[in-house]
């Protein structure tokens, strides 16, 4: 029977200290790394069913259920629960909070322990192996040696298969969504335009805004908004919206005015009081650079890899779109890889991966039986 999670509760852990620092891709240390995650489900005697779920930019380790207090359930609840996608009367569910992030994993806002003040742009940029390292501990940590599955949508599809060619052996399923192995031009260019909007504020202060007690509202507000149009599509915003007006006849004016530049402000604006400027600066960056392929040693790790693969995308989804799963898949099959690709069909743009169009959660609830 199909249900969802009741309270949920996240939890925090160190995982790197000075003695057991996080060695960095890029040849930078992390001498304390602390990381938000949150479980679903029970962990099998036999340690057998644990599936790690990897979350997008702006997500959470609050993938489901309900914290105490709150309206707001986590952002894949429709995919994990009872009876669900990732049903947890089956498999224990990890979700945690990325590196660099600022929803409880350590990232640019976090104390920096040589000096006792924050980062800021001090913090090192990041690399996605970076990200799968401190994963790779959270699952030492909870006693975990192999994944049944590791399941992510945009960047945390990403994740997944940059964890399988880290740890060929770790990974039975990789189940990867609307991501791509390397970022289109069009895709680096959003992003800069993005970054530049924050940097320029007035307000950024190079980095340091929490020193002047501000944030640089402006610019995370125009990156968040441009941001969002590349993540629905025109026809969903058709359908949403249409050409409706607050004035009528002759009335116009130069401020919001059409129905979904209402609907983009109010983006922005939310988007202010859960997310951080310089972890958006990092995470996006990191996403510029991710190129796993190039990489020397991914044939020979990839040909040894018994992972198998199910890539999905969708046919409204414009910003990672189907020919970049197309190439993800054929890289992965150059060497050896067995992948499940399809395209699925569905309105609502990139944003599909994380909602219900016809088909997609049966098409992972098939793959994981």
């Amino acid at each position: 029977m199909t249900g969802s999670l009741g309270y949920v509760e996240q939890q925090r852990v160190v995982l790197a200290t000075e003695d057991d620092p996080l060695l960095l891709r890029g040849g930078a240390r992390l001498d304390e790394v602390e990381v938000a995650f949150e479980t679903y489900g029970r962990l099998s005697p036999a340690r057998d069913n644990a599936v790690m779920v990897c979350h997008a930019l702006t997500g959470t380790a609050h993938a489901a259920g309900l914290h105490l207090g709150a309206k707001k359930r986590g952002w894949w609840d429709n995919l994990i629960g009872p009876g669900k996608a990732l049903d947890t009367d089956r498999f224990f569910v990890v979700s945690a909070n990325l590196l660099g992030g600022c929803s409880g994993t350590t990232g640019p806002l976090s104390r920096n322990p040589a000096t006792g003040t924050p980062y800021f742009l001090d913090f090192p940029l990041l690399h996605m192996s970076d990200l799968v390292a401190v994963h790779r501990r959270l699952l030492a940590h909870l006693g975990i040696e192999r994944l049944y599955a590791a399941v992510g949508g945009s960047l945390g599809g990403m994740q997944v298969l940059q964890w399988v060619i880290d740890d060929p052996e770790q990974i039975d399923r990789a189940v990867v969504v609307a991501a791509s192995s390397r970022l289109t031009p069009e895709n680096i260019a959003f992003s800069s335009v993005a970054r530049e909007a924050i940097m320029n504020d007035p307000e950024f202060h190079g980095g340091r805004y929490v020193e002047h007690g501000t944030v640089p509202r402006l610019g995370q507000k125009v990156a968040r908004m441009m941001a969002h149009i590349t993540y629905v599509s025109n026809a969903s915003l058709e359908t949403k919206f249409g050409h409706r007006r607050d004035s009528t006849g002759d009335d116009w004016r130069m401020g919001p005015d059409f129905a979904v530049e209402h609907y983009l402000q109010h983006q922005g604006e939310t988007f202010l009081d859960r997310f951080d400027a310089l972890s958006y600066l990092y995470l996006t960056r990191l996403l510029d650079y991710f190129d796993p392929f190039s990489d020397p040693w991914t044939e020979e790790r990839l040909r040894s890899c018994s992972t198998r693969f199910q890539v999905t995308s969708f046919d409204s989804d414009w910003r990672f779109d189907t020919a970049q799963s197309q190439a993800l898949a054929a890289g992965l099959e150059r060497y050896g890889v067995k992948v499940d690709l399809a395209e699925l069909s569905s309105p609502f743009g990139h944003d599909s991966f994380l909602l219900e169009p016809p088909g997609y959660h049966e098409r992972i609830a098939a793959f994981l039986d």
